[in-house]
């Protein structure tokens, strides 16, 4: 504390005022509202005492009571438009407050941003931004080479397993197929074929026409075998 803060008192920023001004203002309106208050109590007494003297003849005091009612209303009415005035400075200054808040909240925000701005290294943030596409780059190049890797590493002997289930599945078909034409089976169909064909062979053509000379010639041979 220096020599004229110990004289004169510290000297008080404007937000210091401002606080000090809105709490006096407060105690002015509070200690209106309590004079009001009593006012009006006594404006009721009043009116009773008047109608008492009334009823006593007592025309003089009644009328001296009636003046006084009278300047206690106008009183009241008074303090109502006190208090009001003082509401009104009261809002000016917490207006003005207000602003003053923002203001100062506003300066801190564009220091902020000017500090920021000022520490930000623009080549710096362009060298990283290329450093980073490269390595995001590198990165996905050699995560599609593991995949190929795992794919062909995941493929071996796929084909082979994939002939196996085609077979089998072919063999189900053929199975399912001969349960629906009675379950003959195939290896008996083709012994009939052949012996349709070597009976053929044997006993020549079964219709009247001419035969075929390759025909003649193996029944030839034949008969020449039986000999």
């Amino acid at each position: 504390m220096n020599i004229l803060e110990w004289a004169f008192g510290k000297r008080m920023t404007p937000a210091e005022r401002l606080r000090k001004n809105q709490r006096l203002l407060d105690k002015a309106i509070r200690e209106l509202d309590q004079v009001r208050v009593k006012l009006e109590k006594q404006e009721k007494t009043l009116v009773g005492q008047i109608k008492k003297s009334a009823q006593a003849n007592q025309l003089g005091a009644a009328k001296i009571q009636a003046k006084d009612l009278v300047r206690t209303r106008r009183y009241v009415t008074k303090f109502y438009g006190m208090r009001s005035q003082l509401q009104k400075i009261s809002l000016r200054l917490q207006t003005h407050r207000t602003n003053e808040q923002m203001m100062q909240a506003m300066k801190g925000a564009t220091m902020a941003l000017g500090s920021m701005n000022r520490s930000m290294n623009l080549p710096a943030l362009q060298r990283i931004t290329m450093e980073f596409e490269r390595e995001n780059d590198m990165m996905e190049q050699r995560q599609e080479m593991m995949d190929d890797a795992i794919d062909d590493a995941m493929d071996v002997g796929v084909e082979e397993e994939g002939d196996e289930v085609v077979e089998q599945v072919l063999e189900e078909i053929g199975v399912d197929l001969n349960q629906a034409f009675g379950e003959t089976p195939t290896g008996l169909q083709t012994d009939k074929v052949a012996e349709n064909r070597v009976a053929q062979a044997i006993g020549g053509p079964s219709g009247g026409g001419g035969g075929d000379p390759g025909d003649d010639d193996l029944q030839a041979r034949l008969d020449s075998l039986r000999k």
